[in-house]
Order: C-alpha cells, then structure tokens, then sequence
C-alpha cells in the first residue's frame, strides 16, 4: 500500500464508518485497525471498535495464524535447474481455440488476459506454424546469403553471433488475429495471437553489407528450413530498416517453436514474415510471389481484387481486464487494465468507453511506451452495478485511429482472414459476469 493509500486508511479508522472514494479499501481498512490494535496490545474487544467489525477482527486473527506448511523446509536450492511458475499457476498457459468448424492445431495463443506488464514469457509467447516444429542440431545449420550481392555468403551461428550484438523490445502479431468469422469468448481467444519480447540478434542489413549489395537489388526473399518451406519476399527498405537476425528472445536462446537457432524479425510486420529456422536470405530485383503471399495472406476485397503486401501491422488495442470469461467482484471502483501496439510506432493515446462506444475518455499509459511495442494502459473507473459494455481504441504517432469492426468491415468486407484490428467490446452483465458483445 502506498503512502497516499496508508494516510486514506488512517483517516478511515479515526472517522468510524467514514467512506472512501475506492470502495475496495474497506477491507484494508479492516486489516490496519486490527493489526494497530493487536501492536498496541489492546484486547479483541478493543480492536473491534470503529470500522473494525467482529467478523473483521475473526479474519484478521485467522490471516496471522502460522499455517503448518511454514513450519517445514521448503524445496532444496538447485531441485529446479530451470525455474517454474508455482503450482498454483499452472492453469495459465497458451491456448488452443476451438470452434464449431475446425480446430486450430497450428497454433497456440497467448493468455493476454492472465499478464502483467508489456513482456510475454517465452513459455507463453504464441505459435503459429505451417508444417510442425524442426528439430535442427545448431552446429549443422547455416545460413546462406546469395542472390544480386558481390559476394554469396554462408553463415553458421557461431558466425552470426561473432557480428556485434543488438537488444530491442517488439510485439509479433499474426495478421489473422483474430480474423473476421470467429469471436472468442476470453482475451487469449480474441487477440491471442499478439505477444512481446526483448529480441537480441544481429541487424540484417549487417549480414547485408557484408556480402555486398548490387545496385539493382530491391527485394529479399526469406526461406525458412520447416517442412512447409515457409518463403516470403522483403522489400529491401525493411530489410535495411530495423529487421534483425535474431537467436535469443527475452535472455534465452530461442524456443524451437520460436525458430531456433535464428529467426527472421520485421518489427511491425506481419508474423508471417519474420520466417523461423531461418536458413536463406536471396537478395532479388522483384518479389517471388510465393504461396504465403499470393493465395494466402492477400485481403481479397468486396469487388474482388486483393490487397497484396499489406504487410504492416495497424493499431489496435483490447482490455484484458475485465475481459471475457472473468467475473467482476461487485460494484464499485475497479482498473480496466489492457495492451495497445501499433506496427507504425509508437502509441500515443488510448481511449476507453464505459457506455457503448458513446463517449470517450483517456486512459494512463504506463512507461515504458516503445515503438512498434506493447503498450500497457490503465483506467479507474467505478461501475455501478449496472449491465455495461467497454471497449477501447488506440492511436499511434502518425494519426491513425483503430477503428470500429462496422467502418472497417465497409471498406474492406470480410472475404479474407487477416488485418481485423476492429475494437473488441465486452459486455458486462447485473451480476458481472463478463462476455464478447459480439458473441
């Protein structure tokens, strides 16, 4: 409890019954008159006076009583050579979302609702894959440079590594999250497919400069060593710009099913493009047009032409709490609490209605807020019980405005499956129970 919140509580005990403007303080208050009391060696009848109720003094004496588990050694330092989440956690993994046509085994979604913060533990960053997870020995992979450069490279990690070292903060966000036919019933269900990390690697155009680039280059084509040969075409600004050659995320070597030992990254970009096991960069004067971008992850418009190399990721932010599948505690003051990022930059403002979409009002960014990042936001608000739906809405440094699911279904229909950043609403029930508005 802060200074700010400790003179509150104070002030509540001298008054007697005296209310605070956040509701949720009552039972602080309870606590502090009784924990005061008892280090004043006061009777239990004593303590009892003013806010301090008898069922209040009762629950403060049980939460001082030792519990039994306290009185035993714990677990031997070094029985986990790598650290766990309690026990007690362990419901809080990734998600694999089911609906009534198919099951999405090809990927898994980040519980956005259960987080903290704008970092996604690597156990819980999402996966999307499009032939399995390799298994690949690091000292037998390469990675081969070649095309319209000066000089073909090949490049074995330890190679890679030698080039001097490069850390940033950036989210990943599949372009089909969350497509435009399914709506989820939890945050992860929704938005799952969105997470962030501390990425260390080397800049691309690093390698790039090494082996030399010919004045008629313009494109990259990036090949990945899965089954699926998963290849996408660059444009060579991105390539040049603050793409990276990346082998650890958040501290640690990369996950396999985050593209050990490298991986492509395009900050912004749709995930696709930041190809995993990552094994040939061929520097071209024009795009491949492969399959993951011509048949798939093209947005075919209303009159039927397509939208190709809709590449970056445009601004969108949901609440992850209260979100879907939680239950509000009662009436009075609670924090909407969410994430904002934006493939263009930086998140300057993020909006949060309490009336349907009526009227507006700012939300507190918490620091850090970074480019091309999460963006943690924060809201007071007090809810008097009645049925309710919230939403946000962010915008990010150029201008731009995440839009509604109505305007942007206008513009672009929904024959295809990706770049839906729509503001997700939730509804909130009598009894707080929270749910999609749109479900």
């Amino acid at each position: 409890m802060d200074n700010e919140s400790t003179e509150e509580a104070l002030a509540v005990t001298e008054a007697g019954a005296q209310h605070t403007r956040r509701q949720f303080l009552r039972n602080g208050v309870t606590a502090v008159t009784g924990v005061l009391a008892s280090s004043a060696g006061l009777s239990a009848a004593a303590a009892q006076s003013g806010t301090a109720t008898t069922e209040g003094a009762a629950a403060t004496d049980n939460a001082l009583t030792i519990p039994q588990w306290t009185k035993q050694p714990g677990a031997l330092v070094g029985s986990r050579p790598y650290g766990k989440p309690s026990e007690f956690e362990s419901g809080i993994i990734r998600h694999l979302r089911k609906t009534d046509k198919q099951y999405f085994s090809s990927s898994t979604r980040t519980p956005l609702q259960e987080l903290d913060g704008i970092i996604t533990p690597n156990g819980l960053f999402y996966e999307r894959h499009h032939n399995g997870i390799p298994d690949i020995n690091p000292v037998e992979h390469q990675l081969v440079v070649h095309g319209l450069v000066n000089n073909a490279l090949s490049f074995t990690l330890n190679d890679i590594r030698r080039f001097p070292s490069h850390s940033q903060i950036y989210f990943l966000e599949c372009s089909g999250n969350p497509g435009y036919a399914v709506y989820g019933k939890t945050a992860a269900e929704v938005n799952g497919l969105v997470s962030c990390a501390e990425w260390t690697g080397v800049p691309l155009k690093t390698v790039l400069n090494e082996a030399g680039l010919k004045p008629e280059a313009k494109w990259v084509i990036a090949e990945g060593a899965d089954g699926a040969g998963m290849t996408r075409s660059i444009p060579l600004e991105k390539c040049l710009d603050d793409a990276m050659l990346v082998y650890s995320q958040n501290g640690e070597r990369l996950r396999p099913e985050q593209g050990y030992p490298l991986r492509l990254l395009l900050p912004g970009f749709e995930g696709n493009m930041s190809i995993k096991w990552l094994r040939r960069l061929q520097v071209a004067d024009q795009p491949v047009h492969s399959r993951e971008e011509t048949s798939k992850y093209t947005d075919i418009l209303p009159n039927g032409k397509a939208r190709e190399f809709t590449f970056v990721m445009e601004a969108k932010s949901i609440i992850t709490n209260p979100s879907g599948g939680q239950q509000i505690d009662g009436k009075g003051f609670h924090e909407i609490r969410g994430i904002a990022w934006s493939g263009k930059g930086r998140i300057t403002k993020v909006e949060i209605s309490v009336d349907e979409g009526k009227t507006w009002q700012p939300a507190r960014l918490q620091t850090p807020v970074l480019s091309k990042a999460l963006t943690r936001f924060l809201f007071p608000w007090e809810w008097d019980g009645q049925p309710v739906v919230i939403q946000s809405r962010a915008t990010d440094e150029t201008g731009y405005i995440q839009p509604t699911l109505e305007s942007l279904v206008e513009v672009r229909g929904v024959n295809n499956t990706y770049h839906n950043n729509a503001i997700t609403p939730w509804r909130i029930a009598s009894d707080g129970k929270v749910t999609h508005a749109r479900a």
